[in-house]
């Protein structure tokens, strides 16, 4: 006899003691779930248990509303009836593991409604969740997404659309980690700071206000939650003449320890710390100063760095011919130097401290949707967004862990989310409270917006492709064309119905023949920080940080975390212990373990198993079809030499990519990844096992791509 989920029981008891609708589903798909760890019955089988279990719990409960553990005693005693006890004890192994997962929350304090990982609750209670005046949490996870959903989806009413049925929409899609807004979305919308931009780019002009003013306004961004790029190009070289003093310049680099000074004392909406991106065109004379202005790792520490080369630059570093250095004050040339020793410079420098990037701004440029507009000088701190002066872009990435059916993309699926992620990123333009009217008008001018993703490497896992493979760069620019179609397609409507953004006439977008468009861009491919640890899933279009690692949470709490997809594998192929998560979390990776299948191994490459041209190659395969550019890390090994890093660099250039930042393990002073075998002084429990801090997600190794 089948049981309907309306006849009795109607309700279940919760264990918080919340009494909430009975779904006969839940039991099927926990039993469905060990079945196929342990490769045993199927749906059907699934049903019969079901059918066991409420056929039990009317006779030991009667008509009493029954608790969720009752329910879950008789899953597992109906498991065994019927000659199931391997896939009872699969059963009863997850039902430990979450009650190890509700016994830490407890521990830390944590509310959670939405099931999430222990340290996806810490990271929301400690940055994300509204507080009342007295510092306490006042709203769940859940309640978050439905203050975020409501505030953008308001928008609609602008211009005639169903508010209350996108709201929904909204909610659902970041309630089931499809799709998240990048950080500042998630804390300030339905708030008063109400700031909902991760990017802003600002000018640097050459004079005193100019330079101070600029400090002003990244203090009032970075209060906000947002982080700042500056170019720096602008101003005279040092010892240059100041005719209003009759003194002499002190040149680019002063003024930004000026900068980093004050984004070292601002935290951001009492949160984080500020980020910034400094950028200096390398024909700038200041150029050697700048290139080693983080020699030793303890300066500008909130800054990354990247220099700007042109393909002039890059022409004559292959062909070993000088170029000029030109004062920008005058215009004129200052000097030559050989572009190959400065290139030699950069490349010695990233390899010893991690910085400077490249940044190949004639390529940037090429893909500047408003030429007509202005030129683009700088990016956001992680360098995945390319902006004019005072314009500002909202990110928000979908999770392509959740992109996969039965071993297969579900194209429609995404088609839908990347669809509704446009929409959502363009209402949020509207919803925004911006912190200057200058980057107000300018960005609602261009109306920039950036879809990106995350769970790339879980996606490639589940269907079972390697990350080092021509597959996988075929999945790559598959999933990212398929992407930025469905948002170019959506954005076309969204400017058919409520008008394009005010500078396409003269737009790429009017040359190409569109009609319409509302927004200048729509895809952008960020590092995804900690919206991919509230996801639970790998950060941006990553590796693997790690199979299994330790990971410090809280004021030296530490959990060792296993990726769920390999946990998974490895009890469905019957190699799973803890033992063997415990001896994982030593290195990271699977190379070298004996036990473990090689097509396993192949399948869960880690971030330093990734040979660094793959690295590249994976960029480069986003950047294809991705309009603004990618937030990608080369990860090198310690013993890596500065030709690696030239050669990372070279085939960057070659490939199509806009910028190239290249992380040789151990090379910054601050770091929130610590690979086992290797002394961190601090810590020394930590010496034996992988360890990374509360917000690394992979990828980025500073606490810079916290803000995504």
């Amino acid at each position: 006899m089948t049981v309907g989920s309306k006849a009795w029981p109607t309700q279940i008891v919760k264990r918080d003691g919340r009494v909430e609708e009975f779904r006969r589903e839940k039991i099927v798909n926990a039993v469905l779930k060990a079945l196929t760890a342990t490769r045993r019955g199927d749906g059907e089988t699934a049903e019969k248990v079901a059918d066991r279990v409420i056929s039990m719990l009317r006779e030991s409960v009667g008509r009493r509303v029954p608790k969720v553990e009752e329910v879950q005693d008789l899953v597992e005693k109906a498991l065994i009836d019927e000659g199931l006890a391997e896939v009872a004890k699969a059963y009863i192994l997850y039902r430990k593991r979450r009650a190890e997962v509700r016994a830490a929350k407890s521990f830390f304090g944590v509310v959670d409604d939405l099931k999430l990982s222990v340290n996806a609750a810490l990271v929301l209670q400690k940055r994300y969740l509204r507080r009342d005046d007295a510092g306490r949490v006042i709203e769940t996870p859940s309640e978050m997404f439905r203050r975020v959903a409501k505030c953008i989806a308001k928008v609609e009413q602008r211009y005639g659309g169903d508010a209350n049925r996108v709201e929904k929409l909204f909610y659902h899609a970041m309630a089931s980690l499809e799709f998240l807004p990048n950080s500042p979305t998630l804390m300030n919308a339905g708030t008063r700071m109400g700031q909902l931009s991760a990017c802003f780019v600002l000018p640097v002009e050459d004079s005193i206000r100019g330079i101070f003013n600029a400090i002003k306004y990244m203090a009032l961004i970075h209060q906000s939650g947002g982080g700042t790029g500056f170019s720096f190009s602008k101003l005279r070289p040092k010892g240059d003449i100041v005719r209003s003093t009759h003194g002499v310049a002190s040149g680019p680099v002063s003024f930004m320890r000026v900068f980093d000074a004050a984004a070292d004392v601002i935290k951001q909406g009492g949160r984080r710390r500020g980020a910034n991106m400094g950028v200096l065109d390398v024909t700038h004379p200041d150029i050697m100063e700048f290139i080693g202005c983080k020699s030793g790792g303890t300066s500008l520490t909130n800054f990354n760095i990247s220099v700007a080369v042109s393909d002039d630059f890059m022409r004559r570093v292959e062909e070993g011919e000088e170029y000029s250095l030109i004062n920008p004050r005058t215009g004129q040339e200052v000097k030559k130097m050989p572009a190959r020793s400065v290139f030699d410079y950069i490349v010695t420098m990233a390899w010893s401290t991690g910085d400077p990037g490249l940044i190949f701004i004639d390529r940037v440029n090429e893909a500047n949707p408003t030429p007509h507009v202005g030129r683009i000088e700088s990016t956001n701190p992680c360098g995945e967004q390319p902006l004019l002066p005072y314009e500002s872009c909202t990110l928000g990435s979908i999770n392509l862990a959740k992109m996969v059916s039965d071993g297969k993309i579900d194209w429609s699926k995404l088609k839908e989310t990347a669809r509704l992620a446009a929409l959502f990123l363009d209402d949020v333009i509207d919803a925004n409270k911006y912190p200057l009217k200058k980057i107000e008008q300018a960005t609602k001018s261009n109306r920039k917006i950036g879809v990106g993703v995350m769970g790339f490497a879980d996606m490639l896992i589940q269907l079972g492709i390697p990350y080092a493979s021509e597959k996988a760069l075929q999945a790559a620019s598959e999933v990212m064309k398929f992407i930025s179609e469905a948002c170019r397609e959506r954005s076309r409507e969204l400017g058919e119905e409520r008008g394009s953004f005010p500078n396409f006439k003269g737009s790429m977008w009017e040359k190409r023949g569109y009609s319409a468009m509302r927004n200048a861009t729509v895809t952008t491919i960020a590092p995804t920080g900690t919206i991919s640890i509230i996801a639970g899933c790998s950060s941006g279009v990553e590796p693997l940080f790690a199979v299994s690692y330790v990971r410090n949470v809280l004021e030296g709490s530490r959990l060792l975390e296993v990726n769920r997809f390999f946990e998974e594998v490895a009890k469905k192929e019957g190699f799973y212990s803890e033992q063997l998560m415990l001896q994982i979390a030593k290195t990271g990776t699977l190379k070298g373990l004996s036990g473990v299948p090689e097509w396993v191994k192949e399948v869960f490459q880690t971030a330093f198993d990734v040979p660094p041209e793959w690295h590249v190659k994976m960029q480069a395969a986003f950047q294809r079809y991705t309009d603004n550019a990618v937030s990608k890390t080369v990860n090198l090994p310690n013993e890596a030499t500065p030709e690696d890093v030239r050669k990372v660099y070279l085939l960057a250039y070659k490939l199509g990519c806009k910028g190239i930042t290249v992380y040789r393990y151990g090379s910054k002073s601050e770091q929130v990844l610590y690979l086992g075998g290797l002394e961190r002084p601090d810590t020394r429990a930590l010496e034996q096992y992988v360890g990374a801090g509360s917000e690394y997600s992979g990828g980025c190794p500073t606490p810079t791509c916290g803000l995504y």
